[in-house]
Parts: structure tokens; C-alpha cells; sequence
């Protein structure tokens, strides 16, 4: 993980279990004889986050409706660090507002970019029922109301549009984008998943994550493809636009397309555990 992140270390279960006393009857002993809790359970995954949010970033409370997409928290912040590396890099290090696409009902990117640097986001998505959810994450801690808005966005066929205002300007775009091209797809990883947890042949498939969460009409790399197309339009707006890329077999035929339009950009490396992935970076060189 990246080295200013604080979860490099083991999850310390009786600490977070004070932060957040729910999670104590999650809690179970592993093969190894330590403690951990059944991260296929997505009530016991639920707890961790809050018990983590409370903990480490001083959030009052945190909440999810039914089936929408539970972070791993960890991974999250590392995106958010890397973010911060790349304003380090321009010497901007203060007053930073940064826009994040697919915000979800969990509002995670917002919530730790307040919290690790105190950053302005705004967060959009185009499910209604994950705004309404984000603003009320908002809500639940006082201090975030005033370092975050979320906003719906109306149209499915555009990313950047009726988000972007005019004469607004970001710091940076961040993204996870749907990663699959199918229900059936998003159903097969998913099985796959909780097989590597339980080392089981007969599993009952247990996830969160709405369609627009998981997948989209090409994947990952059709979607990507678009979010470059439609950031020329906004390359006055806008810093660096980054997204994650969890295909690497993808990269080339995004990176042709990033060179296409004369940008300077970046595939940072991230990993966490035995998960591999990459955050895309690109910016205008006459802005």
C-alpha cells in the first residue's frame, strides 16, 4: 500500500470494536488462531467500515441501504493518496477541490478526502437512491456538510456534463468505474471471490452493488474510453482527470488514445493483498 497509508498494518479488532461496539459480535478467531472477521458476511463487512470510519476518521456514523456497494476502506484511501501525490507534484497543496464521478450510496471517496486533507468534494452519480444515501453520510458527521456536496447526474450518456458547472474548476477527477460488461460477468466474479474466502464448491452468491455500480454496456474499458472522449470538453475545468483501471489487458488501447490527444498521463500501480490495479492519470499540457 502506499506508505502514508495508515491500514499498512493489521486490522486491530479490540480497538475498533471500542470505536464501534457492534462489531465486537462479528469478531471471530481465524485458522491461524487471530482475530479477523468472515469477510463474505457482508453485515460483518458493514461493521468493519464503520468501526474504521469512527475510528481512524471521525465519522459520527455511517449507514448503507440494502445491496448497494460495501468499500474496502483501505484501498480507497490509498486512491485518495495517490490523488494527493499528484497535487504534491504541481505544488498544489492548498485550497483543493476535487470532483468524484460515481460517487455510490457510500460517499467514500468525499468522506476520506475531507478527512486525510481536508479537501472540498462534490460527488455525483446517477442513481438516485445512492444520492439521497451520500447526502445523508453527509449529514450523520457534522464537519463534512461544509466540504461536500453531492449532485445527481440526469444523463446517463454523459459523464463530465450537467456535473461540471460553468466557471468551475477541479483539482482532479477520481472514478471507479463499473468494472464488468454483464450481469453475468459481475455474477462470475463475484462467486469467485467468495470461493478464494471460504475455499468452497457450494457457496450461496451474497453481494452488494447495484447494475450501475458493476457493470455497463463494455465494461470497464468502453467506459474509460468515454470518460477520456468527454474530458477534452472540460480540459480548461479540470487538472488531472484520473480513474481507476482494474484490467491492465485494457491499458494500451487507452494510453493510444490519451497519446492521440497530445496529454501527459500516468498508470500508477496500486496494490492491496493479493488485489492488483492501477489509477489512470491525464492532463492537458496547455492547461
Amino acid at each position: 500500500m502506499h506508505p502514508e497509508n495508515i491500514h499498512n498494518e493489521s486490522y486491530d479488532f479490540d480497538t475498533l470494536s471500542k470505536a464501534h461496539n457492534e462489531l465486537k459480535k462479528f469478531v471471530i478467531l481465524n485458522n491461524h488462531q487471530t482475530k479477523s472477521i468472515d469477510f463474505s458476511n457482508p453485515e460483518a463487512v458493514l461493521h468493519l467500515n464503520k468501526a474504521l470510519l469512527k475510528h481512524h476518521y471521525k465519522i459520527t456514523d455511517w449507514n448503507l441501504p440494502d445491496n448497494y456497494l460495501c468499500p474496502p476502506i483501505p484501498g480507497r484511501v490509498d486512491y485518495i493518496h495517490v490523488l494527493n501525490d499528484l497535487l504534491t507534484s504541481d505544488e498544489i497543496l492548498k485550497d483543493i477541490k476535487g470532483l468524484d464521478i460515481g460517487v455510490g450510496a457510500n460517499c467514500i471517496y468525499p468522506i476520506l478526502g475531507s478527512q486525510i486533507y481536508n479537501w472540498e468534494m462534490v460527488g455525483a452519480d446517477i442513481d438516485q437512491v445512492a444520492v439521497k444515501s451520500a447526502q445523508s453520510n453527509v449529514k450523520l458527521t457534522k464537519n463534512l456538510a461544509k466540504n461536500i456536496e453531492i449532485r445527481l447526474q440526469n444523463d446517463n450518456a454523459n459523464i463530465f456534463q450537467g456535473v461540471i458547472k460553468d466557471k468551475e474548476y477541479y483539482h482532479f477527477t477520481m472514478c471507479n468505474p463499473p468494472f464488468h460488461s454483464s450481469k453475468e460477468e459481475a455474477t462470475k466474479g463475484t462467486l469467485r471471490k467468495l470461493k478464494s474466502l471460504h475455499d468452497s464448491e457450494s457457496l450461496e452468491l451474497n453481494f452488494g452493488g447495484q447494475s450501475n455500480e458493476l457493470w455497463c454496456n463494455g465494461g470497464e474499458a468502453l467506459f474509460i474510453k468515454r470518460m477520456i472522449k468527454q474530458s477534452v470538453q472540460f480540459k480548461t475545468q479540470v487538472g488531472w482527470f484520473t480513474t481507476l483501471a482494474s484490467k491492465k489487458e485494457n491499458l494500451p488501447k487507452l494510453i493510444k488514445q490519451l497519446d492521440k490527444l497530445k496529454t501527459t498521463h500516468h498508470v500508477i500501480k496500486m496494490s492491496q493483498g493479493n488485489k492488483k490495479s492501477r489509477i489512470i492519470a491525464w492532463k492537458f499540457n496547455e492547461y
